[in-house]
């Protein structure tokens, strides 16, 4: 299970990650753009929103629903919520790292990737 200090240890250690708001409701950008926040909408009930690639957003929440969904308010975008409560750490940092990976810039990401090697 995770909570948001969860997502604040996984979230704070991706380079250029800034912890802020956005409508109110924690989050994480790097360079200004958001990769990991809890939802505003309503109907997600706290979920944490995060980016995908379009096309894994239908499998994620097909293949996962206990742990993945969408509503009506994120339709047409690649943002897939995740309830927190039964995610487990080590999958919820592979969604968080994803998300990173697609909003840092370029330069932040080839750094990384070349850190890890």
């Amino acid at each position: 299970m995770a909570d948001w200090d969860t997502v604040r240890e996984i979230a704070g250690a991706f380079p250029g990650a800034e912890e802020s708001t956005t409508y109110g409701k924690p989050c994480f950008k790097v360079k200004g753009k958001l990769f990991a926040w809890v939802s505003p909408d309503d109907a997600a009930e706290g979920a944490l929103a995060v980016r995908v690639d379009p096309g894994e957003l239908p499998l994620l929440v097909d293949g996962a629903p206990d742990r993945y969904f969408q509503t009506p308010h994120y339709h047409g975008h690649p943002i897939l919520l995740v309830r927190m409560d039964a995610i487990a750490p080590r999958e919820l940092a592979e969604r968080i790292e994803d998300s990173w990976l697609l909003r840092a810039p370029k330069r932040l990401v080839d750094a990384f990737v070349t850190a890890g090697e």
